[in-house]
């Protein structure tokens, strides 16, 4: 078909190819940055949207409107910015459902923790009362974003991904060569390079195995609130620390509102639990309420919550103090929200600092070993 264009026509058609080529190769890297931008700000986006839920949430609330009102006025603006997930919860409210089942039925609208806070403020009737802890969990955002892009993103997209790409190279082009030449030579290889050589394959798999899991890690932070309804996770974030100290925060911070506002001790502790979100809490939680039940404290049932017990002397200090719960254990969340933080920055701190390590030993280990087969060779030859 193209030879029985004009040559200048084709000549032209060729020049604008050529053209297209090179802006999409120049352009090539900014679409990548910009892509592990928006894939890194997912959770500040997340945050943004569900900030803008809870303003206007408290704006209609100030107004004198119930919650449900609230947010039907605001979808009837019809502002772009609000989003179809919003439109879709406006509409269920209209259809006569209550805030609960409305944030069930719309489950991405809003973080998990941030929907089970407002669901139990729906429950005791004061829905404006659990405004300030939903804020605050969203500040983790900040944190989760600062860890991956800082520490991570660069590592996990760049780094492992290129290294096991090198062994691979190594390992079936360069190294069979070397091991040629030394048989050619009659040197043999050195102890340290039979070792390196043998477990070459082992190394490229080793490789393979580290990317690939940092990547399923990246994955999940990428994928967030979603991933509980996909993989059970809960017992793996449990072992992370700064996890265990932001699930207590939620719960504390939640359990200290609704027993200022009045809720019975056993069912505030059902409702304040199930805004952690973790299902190995919820069920610690559980057993605490069952402990309720057959007569013991809430101060003494709070033991099964936290391994080290400080939670229970704090709750117990709380309980005679004048100010009520919120005001005295204010202090004890904003510490554990600053441990939280601090916790996992040194751990994405640690992370890269043992990945680059790692893809050191490894490309190192090939390069120690290529060079004593080519020191032994020059030892040899200066024998002859």
């Amino acid at each position: 078909m193209f030879e029985s264009l004009p040559d200048e026509l084709w000549s032209q058609l060729r020049t604008v190819l050529l053209l297209m080529l090179a802006v999409a190769i120049c352009l090539a890297p900014f679409a990548f940055l910009y892509g592990v931008y928006r894939l890194v700000s997912l959770p500040l986006r997340r945050r943004e949207r569900a900030r803008l839920f809870l303003d206007l949430l408290e704006l209609g609330i100030e107004d004198g409107h119930t919650p449900e009102r609230a947010i039907m006025a605001a979808a009837r603006s019809n502002d772009a910015v609000l989003g179809k997930r919003f439109r879709r919860l406006a509409s269920h409210l209209e259809s006569g459902a209550s805030l609960k089942e409305a944030l069930q039925r719309v489950p991405r609208l809003l973080p998990p923790q941030v929907s089970a806070m407002l669901a139990a403020g729906a429950e005791v009737g004061d829905v404006r009362r659990v405004l300030p802890a939903c804020r605050q969990s969203l500040r983790d955002a900040l944190s989760q974003t600062r860890g991956a892009l800082n520490y991570l993103t660069i590592l996990l997209f760049i780094i492992l991904p290129a290294v096991p790409v090198v062994t691979v190279m190594l390992s079936v082009f360069v190294l069979p060569k070397f091991e040629q030449i030394a048989d050619d030579m009659g040197t043999g290889l050195p102890l340290f390079s039979q070792a390196v050589f043998g477990l070459r394959y082992g190394f490229v798999w080793a490789q393979i195995a580290v990317m690939l899991c940092f990547q399923f890690i990246m994955f999940c932070y990428i994928a967030g609130p979603r991933m509980k309804g996909w993989v059970l996770i809960d017992r793996v974030l449990w072992l992370f620390p700064w996890r265990r100290k932001r699930i207590q925060r939620d719960f504390a911070t939640m359990l200290a509102l609704l027993l200022d506002a009045g809720v019975p001790e056993q069912r505030a502790l059902l409702l304040a639990a199930e805004s952690s979100n973790n299902s190995l809490f919820i069920r610690r939680a559980t057993i605490a309420a069952e402990a309720m039940s057959a007569g013991t404290k809430m101060t003494d049932a709070v033991r099964a919550l936290d391994d080290s017990g400080e939670f229970q002397w704090r709750l117990a200090n709380a309980a005679h103090g004048p100010g009520g719960f919120v005001a005295a254990l204010r202090g004890w969340f904003e510490a554990l929200d600053a441990k939280a933080f601090q916790q996992e920055q040194a751990a994405a701190q640690t992370l890269t600092t043992a990945l680059v390590l790692w893809n050191g030993l490894m490309i190192g280990a090939f390069v120690i070993g290529m060079f004593a087969v080519l020191t032994n060779i020059v030892e040899e030859a200066s024998l002859w």
